[in-house]
């Protein structure tokens, strides 16, 4: 099969539209057309094609970020060993999986476009919710790149050493109630279809 063979395939590109552009994505293009309406409206041409000047140089800005962190995404994907991957931050690994998930969300680095897409890594890998939660909460405020980019240089290192200090429980309290809630938590896999993930 020719490597872009898929192109012209129709089941290929609806999926594209429909898991790709889900919803979500027409619901906020909405918003920003109707926001882009009003500023035309209410500020005038001038100040419109301003506002979309700076929000083309912020796309061309980012997209490389994304696409670089989706590609170290697939790449883990593939090469991460699932079993393994299961049996330290399963169902049935405790408060030790808490714990790697806390430890492997503090050293993710960059923004959210890397760290949801390990995230979901993480699990379609078999991760239970629990992990998954203390992980991306551990990103969240235990972030290495957010200690030494921002709280050090802006706050000094007490008040980065003082945060850092009262942050630590949270990932682990955060997952331990994930496991407590009585919801159901539904992922995509691969293929698109939704499984229920690890309680």
């Amino acid at each position: 099969m020719p490597p872009l063979e898929f192109l012209s395939d129709p089941e290929w590109r609806r999926s594209v539209l429909t898991d790709g552009f889900g919803k979500g994505f027409w619901g906020f293009l909405l918003v920003a057309v109707l926001t882009g309406i009003a500023c035309y409206a209410i500020r005038g041409p001038e100040a419109f094609f301003h506002a979309l000047e700076r929000d083309g140089r912020l796309l061309l800005g980012l997209m490389p970020r994304v696409v670089v962190a989706l590609s170290i995404a697939a790449l883990i994907w593939f090469l991460l060993p699932r079993d393994k991957v299961s049996a330290l931050v399963g169902k049935e690994s405790g408060l030790k999986g808490l714990l790697v998930a806390t430890a492997a969300g503090t050293v993710t680095p960059g923004g959210p476009s890397s760290a949801y897409a390990l995230l979901a890594v993480l699990a379609g890998s078999g991760a239970d919710r629990g992990a998954m939660v203390a992980y991306i909460t551990a990103w969240a405020t235990l972030g290495l790149q957010r200690i030494l980019v921002w709280d050090v240089p802006f706050m000094g290192p007490e008040f980065a050493f003082l945060r850092v200090l009262v942050s630590l429980p949270l990932p682990i309290i955060a997952g331990l109630i994930a496991r407590r809630l009585p919801f159901e938590l539904r992922v995509k896999d691969a293929d698109g279809q939704k499984t229920e993930a690890r309680a």
